[in-house]
């Protein structure tokens, strides 16, 4: 089995490794108050999903 001659230095490995950051995950804007969400679920704000209230939201 082949074996590296040398060592790889720290930047050539940190090159590999350059895609192997996370991802921020897909948001989407509500449209009945505007908030940042989810895409395909209901608004922690106002309860709202595709037009319509879902679940009722407490006001405090």
């Amino acid at each position: 089995m082949p074996v590296p001659k040398r060592r790889h230095s720290r930047a050539r490995r940190d090159k590999r490794r350059s895609h192997h950051r996370l991802k921020r995950p897909a948001g989407s804007i509500c449209a009945n108050c505007g908030v940042m969400i989810l895409p395909h679920r209901v608004c922690p704000e106002c309860g709202h999903y595709k037009g319509r209230e879902v679940v009722e939201v407490d006001e405090e």
